[in-house]
């Protein structure tokens, strides 16, 4: 048995996010700590560790940030047709693991949209049938730009014809390697300034409305894993009426 990480390293000020969405971290060393320790104990420096102790860190940062699974409520207000969307701290925990399928599209230029019939041929070709819980990852090669500021227009992404034709197989969480399950956000603004259709915003998102789902963005390693035969992990942080949460999935193999 073996595991494979399948989230970023969480980290201060990263270039791969927008402004608002970036982490900004506050470490407290062990000096600091000490201090600390001594009003709350009423204790002196001398009871303490020669070195300090109690280093702690602040975090400020989106629920968005880092690798994180996004829950319906995200997506929009309703779900299902019509039900109250759910927040990640509601998610069912049954469908936080289960048998992985990767699909490796980093073939597919940037800016690519999967369709419905790009899945099927996929599945054809490596002949499996998605089972109803599968956890079905993206591999669209972004992975290898996290980090920079071009990560948030690389990879393809996946439009609603064929986010619905994995939930209509039973699918609940999918997941990814790029900035969003979607086709990277500025592309489809320059396709709606030309186009000005309404259905291409978020589309993959907003088929969350129809049918409910939950989806990991900012994932990596997936170029390290097979089609299938491995597991998938990735319990999210519940934060009470979240859009999101952070999560660190693994794969077993």
């Amino acid at each position: 048995m073996s595991f494979i990480d399948l989230s970023v390293l969480f980290e201060p000020d990263t270039l791969s996010d927008i402004p608002i969405m970036r982490p900004h971290f506050q470490y407290s060393d062990h000096e600091t700590g000490a201090d600390e320790m001594m009003k709350t104990y009423g204790c002196s420096r001398e009871d303490l560790p020669a070195g300090g102790c109690c280093a702690d860190t602040r975090i400020s940062c989106a629920d968005h940030s880092g690798t994180h699974m996004d829950a319906p409520w995200h997506y929009a207000p309703t779900m299902n047709g019509g039900e109250r969307a759910r927040t990640i701290d509601e998610m069912p925990m049954e469908w936080c693991m289960g048998n992985g399928v990767c699909i490796h599209f980093q073939d597919k230029p940037d800016g690519y949209k999967v369709t419905a019939a790009d899945l099927e041929q996929y599945f054809r070709r490596i002949d499996y049938q998605l089972k109803p819980l599968d956890i079905v990852l993206l591999h669209t090669g972004a992975q290898k730009n996290y980090g920079r500021t071009e990560y948030g227009i690389t990879g393809c992404g996946v439009g609603r014809e064929a986010t619905l034709w994995l939930l209509r197989q039973g699918v609940k969480v999918v997941g990814t390697d790029a900035w969003s399950w979607d086709v990277p956000l500025p592309l489809v603004a320059k396709e709606f300034a030309k186009t000005k259709d309404p259905s291409v915003i978020w589309e993959g998102h907003l088929a969350g409305m129809e049918m409910e789902y939950y989806q990991m963005e900012k994932m990596t390693n997936l170029d390290l894993l097979p089609v299938t035969g491995f597991q998938v992990i990735c319990f999210p942080i519940k934060i009470k009426g979240g859009s999101a949460g952070w999560v660190r999935p693994i794969a077993v193999l």
